[in-house]
């Protein structure tokens, strides 16, 4: 029970964006793969039995979703914040954010065989978003880097090792530590 209640809250977090009727055939896939890649790193920590990695997900998500839409709103008193179609809120891409938030965390939690197909699905959604017009290539790039950087902060790889000194009174050395 525990655990469906992360998938829950990135359900609703889903249903707060509605697809305009004449975007539909451009923009609904794209839509469907934003919504996709989290609820995939959700799955993959599931079947893993990761929660630590759940915790992270979840953690980094929503602080690269706070500082994403954070920026939105202040920058959207300037000309940044005007997207190609005249609407406000451009600047920097929600959608694209959200999903570097997933792919970065398969990336940085999995490794490289997690991270590359989701990072091609960001690609994909960052292509499509500039294409219709939604965003400027500026945009989806600020994003990225945005929800990048974030699970830079909050993910650690699933199976960690870590070198560090240790200097104490009467005593200099180097600890290793490896999580399993």
């Amino acid at each position: 029970m525990a655990r469906t209640i992360p998938a829950a809250v990135v359900v609703a977090l889903l249903c707060f964006h509605a697809v305009p009727a004449q975007a539909i055939s451009e923009e609904l896939p794209a839509d469907i793969v934003t919504g996709v890649l989290p609820l995939a790193s959700l799955a993959v920590a599931y079947f893993k039995d990761d929660g630590e990695g759940t915790k992270q997900f979840l953690r980094s998500t929503g602080v690269s979703l706070v500082l994403n839409t954070s920026l939105r709103v202040v920058f959207n008193q300037t000309s940044w914040g005007e997207r190609p179609n005249g609407h406000p809120y451009g600047f920097p891409s929600g959608h694209v954010g959200f999903a570097t938030s997933s792919a970065a965390f398969l990336q940085d939690r999995y490794g490289w065989k997690f991270g590359l197909p989701a990072y091609a699905a960001v690609g994909y959604i960052a292509y499509v978003r500039v294409d219709t017009d939604h965003h400027r290539w500026r945009d989806v790039i600020a994003g990225a880097a945005v929800s990048y950087g974030v699970s830079k902060l909050f993910v650690t790889p699933e199976h960690a090792s870590h070198l560090a000194p240790v200097i104490g009174p009467d005593f200099l050395g180097m600890r290793w530590e490896r999580s399993f």
